[in-house]
């Protein structure tokens, strides 16, 4: 059977039989079954085409020949126990420290952003003696035990896991349908209000109450699964400020964002000044190009605190290994020499200025067009004033862009409302041109429709 191409049908049938059911496919009612792909495209079984903006993971284009030559090549040569020494485990450090403003120094190469991000609570736990972690509502870190405990994402769905008492969720700054809202306070600076809701869950005794003094603030830079959002001016600034005021230490998870996708700055955190460093910074699997490598950054004071654990940390072949190195060393090097931030930056503002224009034609549908670079999110709306979800309307222009325009695109966000554009860094503004049209042509389908029923 595994030296045969499978139809759809057996391939669906196999995966019922054998794969846990909680494991969900993108388009569940009528699934893709994709068998290639190049740059920013991707081919089902029988060879269509389709245009995705979704990929972040394939963070340079799908199967980039500079990537796949580099992992070709090493496995050819070498691939084994991280504890010999090997130059591109050395190489990859120093080129993403390079990257890095000081004093972020000191690399730990993992797996996966999952892996990553539980590494770096462990090494903020160890750093500061404490456990009680800060997190975002509606923030995702991943699929392991103690970050399930640090995402609401998850933790907010009815039958999830209690949240634990060490946890403490403060409000997503989300200054269009958050707690604290723009256009209710016009004159004033959003991520300052927002960074003072965190000061609250420090000053109102919730952790001191359990006799217990901060151990870290989590964040995604740019939050994805939440619904796309900008964290506002000044909101890292002032937040780091009040943790490490009371003995934290600052994670900021680039998973999803790192390594450029902002087209202005290599890391997402960097938005907010060159003044806001955090303590650890996690990175994820678009360091690999999909090819499963993480790492964590933090500085010389935290990664010295963990040493004094005793405990030898390592992964026996997995991530440290030379294959993987030579693809993340290849990434980087793709990212440079390709310019693929200045493409982020040009395409992603020409998108975000036109789809600013269609919101202006069409208030009454899209809510908010938000983002940074190839980071974009689309809020849809069913009334301007109430700012109530459109999430049916959502979902059917997911499935409307799939099966009549072949053009991938995801949504997400609280109430699953937000269109999600994140494509591989290779997209251009005939991409962008390609999805306007279609997405113009459903807004104003919605429109016409919701007249048709008054």
């Amino acid at each position: 059977m595994e030296n045969k191409n499978l139809t759809f049908t057996e391939t669906i049938d196999l995966r019922n039989k054998y794969i846990g059911k909680s494991c969900e496919l993108f388009y569940k009612k009528s699934p893709l079954k994709i068998v290639r792909g190049q740059a920013q495209y991707l081919y089902d079984q029988d060879g269509r085409e389709y245009l995705d903006c979704i990929n972040n993971v394939a963070h340079v284009g799908h199967c980039h020949p500079a990537v796949v030559k580099a992992g070709v090549e090493q496995m050819q040569q070498l691939n084994t126990n991280s504890r010999f020494l090997h130059d591109n485990l050395v190489v990859c450090a120093e080129k993403i420290v390079s990257k890095m403003p000081e004093p972020l120094s000191v690399c730990f190469f993992v797996n996966s952003g999952s892996e990553a991000n539980d590494l770096a609570l462990r090494l903020a736990r160890q750093h500061t003696g404490n456990t009680d972690v800060i997190t975002l509502d509606h923030a995702y870190h991943g699929h392991l035990t103690s970050l399930i405990d640090i995402s609401p994402y998850k933790l907010n769905l009815p039958r999830a896991p209690k949240k634990p008492d060490h946890v403490h969720i403060a409000p997503v700054p989300d200054v269009y349908r958050g707690k604290i809202r723009a256009d209710d306070h016009p004159d004033e600076d959003m991520g300052k209000l927002y960074a003072l809701e965190v000061k609250k869950i420090i000053d109102q005794n919730v952790i001191e109450g359990r006799g217990q003094q901060v151990c870290a603030f989590i964040a995604e830079s740019l939050q994805s699964c939440g619904g796309q959002i900008i964290l506002p001016h000044n909101y890292l600034r002032d937040v780091y400020k009040y943790v490490r005021e009371a003995g934290g230490v600052c994670i900021a998870d680039e998973v999803q964002v790192g390594f450029g996708r902002s087209g202005t700055h290599y890391w997402a955190f960097q938005l907010d000044g060159a003044d806001v460093v955090p303590d650890i910074v996690t990175m994820g699997k678009p360091m690999g190009n999909g090819h499963p490598v993480a790492a964590v950054i933090t500085t010389e004071a935290v990664a010295r605190s963990f040493e004094a654990t005793g405990i030898q940390y390592f992964n026996t072949v997995i991530r440290w290994n030379p294959v993987s190195c030579a693809i993340a060393i290849a990434v980087m090097n793709v990212v440079a020499d390709e310019l693929m931030m200045e493409n982020a930056k040009d395409v992603g503002e020409y998108l975000l200025s036109e789809l600013e224009n269609m919101q202006r034609r069409f208030p009454d549908v899209i809510g908010d067009v938000r983002g940074v670079g190839l980071f974009v999110g689309i809020e849809l709306i069913q009334d301007a004033k109430t700012k109530t979800p459109a999430t049916a309307e959502t979902r059917e222009i997911v499935n409307r862009m799939k099966d009549e325009e072949r053009i991938l695109v995801s949504s997400d966000g609280p109430d699953v409302n937000v269109i999600k554009l994140k494509p591989p860094m290779v997209f251009t503004r005939a991409n962008a041109d390609r999805f306007l049209k279609s997405f113009k042509t459903m807004i104003s389908d919605i429109r016409t429709q919701r007249f048709q029923m008054l």
